[in-house]
Formats: C-alpha cells, sequence, structure tokens
C-alpha cells in the first residue's frame, strides 16, 4: 500500500466511524456472520437479470462495455429481491477508502458490495469479469491475486466474491482451469447445489498493525450469458 497510504487525510466516514471498540465489534460481527444470505440475493438477482434482460436480446452480439453494462444491470436485480430491512444495502461501484493512497490517487472501487448500514466503511465486495471463454482467465486472477489477497480489496470481510460472465462454452471447465492454473482447491458450497458456484480458501498477506482477517474465502460465481450456441442459458436452481 505504500507510503501514500500511510500519509493520507481523513475522509467524512472514517472520521464519523473511527477506529474505536464499536466499529471493532462491528467487524467481529461480520466476520461471524454468514454470507449465505447475501449471496442467494446475487442468484436470484442473476435469476431476474436473466428473465428479464437476457430473454430479451441477442447475446450472440459482440457487444460493447460488456463488463461495466452488465453490472449495471445486475445491481439493480439484486437490489429488487431484498426487503430493504436488511442490516445492509448493494450498491453499484462503491469506493474502498480504507485501502486507498494519499490524494490525488483514485481509492479502489468495487463492481458492487453490500455495505453495512450502521457503518458504511464495512462493505463485502463482489468483483466481476467478463470470460469470453472459459480459458480467458487472467484478469480474473490478477484480481484475485493483486487485490483480494493482499487486502487492498474487502479488507473487513473475510470472505467476498468473484463474478465471471461467461460468454460462452463451459462453466465447469472455468472452475478446472482456475484451480489449474492457480493451484488453489476449488470447493463446491452446499447452500448453492445446482448453481456454478465455488470457493476457494486463502493465507492473505495484512499490512502491519491492520486488523484485517488474514483468514479469507473468495466465493467464485460463474454467470452464464449464453449458449455456445447463442441461446440463453435456462438452468434452473
Amino acid at each position: 500500500m505504500g507510503e501514500g497510504y500511510l500519509h493520507r487525510s481523513h475522509t467524512y466516514s472514517e472520521r464519523r466511524w473511527p477506529d474505536t471498540p464499536e466499529f471493532n465489534s462491528v467487524l467481529r460481527r461480520l466476520r461471524a456472520g454468514s454470507s449465505v444470505v447475501l449471496l442467494q440475493f446475487v442468484w436470484r438477482g442473476y435469476d431476474a437479470f436473466r428473465a428479464g434482460v437476457l430473454a430479451q436480446v441477442d447475446c450472440s452480439q459482440d457487444d460493447e462495455d460488456l463488463e461495466r453494462n452488465i453490472t449495471q444491470l445486475l445491481e439493480p436485480k439484486i437490489r429488487e429481491q431484498m426487503s430493504g430491512y436488511e442490516p445492509f444495502y448493494v450498491q453499484h461501484g462503491p469506493c474502498e477508502h480504507e485501502t486507498r493512497a494519499a490524494a490525488p490517487a483514485q481509492p479502489p472501487e468495487y463492481d458492487i458490495a453490500f455495505v453495512l448500514r450502521d457503518n458504511p466503511r464495512v462493505m463485502w465486495p463482489l468483483e466481476a469479469k467478463v470470460l469470453k471463454t472459459d480459458g480467458t482467465l487472467w484478469k480474473y486472477l490478477t484480481a484475485i491475486r493483486s487485490n483480494f489477497l493482499t487486502c487492498r480489496y474487502s479488507p473487513f470481510s473475510s470472505e467476498a466474491a468473484m463474478i465471471g460472465y461467461l460468454l460462452r462454452s463451459s462453466s465447469e471447465v472455468v472452475f478446472v482451469n482456475i484451480a489449474r492454473k492457480s493451484g488453489w482447491e476449488l470447493t463446491p458450497d452446499r447452500h448453492f447445489r445446482g448453481r456454478d458456484h465455488r470457493t476457494s480458501d486463502h493465507r492473505r498477506k495484512v499490512p502491519e498493525g491492520k486488523p484485517y482477517p488474514a483468514d479469507f474465502r473468495c466465493h467464485h460465481l460463474v454467470l452464464k450469458i449464453q449458449r455456445d450456441d447463442g441461446a440463453v442459458d435456462s438452468q434452473q436452481g
């Protein structure tokens, strides 16, 4: 995170929610909490996105700006699955001020994150990458290694998710290739049987003096955008 990380001014959120015993208790609750509820909203949002958007367009076309466009359309579908009374809300494009460098550097920005209402400094992030085929994984794996496993992303949460927007080919091959190219063991999540959902467990490099959790679980979600023949996938579950 470098020298700029150590010599920066505060944000309003850092002044409002400083590192206090109350703040640390929020972190403990988040670490102990289950990610299942959050990820159920994501999968249900994807189902709604698939029915409301993908089923209405020709997904075989070579469209522009896919990653941002899909994410921008997916986030409100996730929000629609929520009651509004949860202790968190979902947001597209929130900034992670905790691990920013000093100005004029820009803070990291998540594609989507669940944000704790009592303390919006605490976020459970989802990062998305377009996978043109089941073998195009360089950007996907780099995001995990360079951001999540260094605590640049998800500093306060011991879990987070990577989403692969798979344009064609096989989700099963995606998981095989992730494991082969990274050396990580990918495990099916028992809460999401029938979904293209795996997890991998890691030990992160925590910056000296920081209370971030070192043990980290990455959820891998493959969201199919089209079949090999261009038809929208109709998997249920």
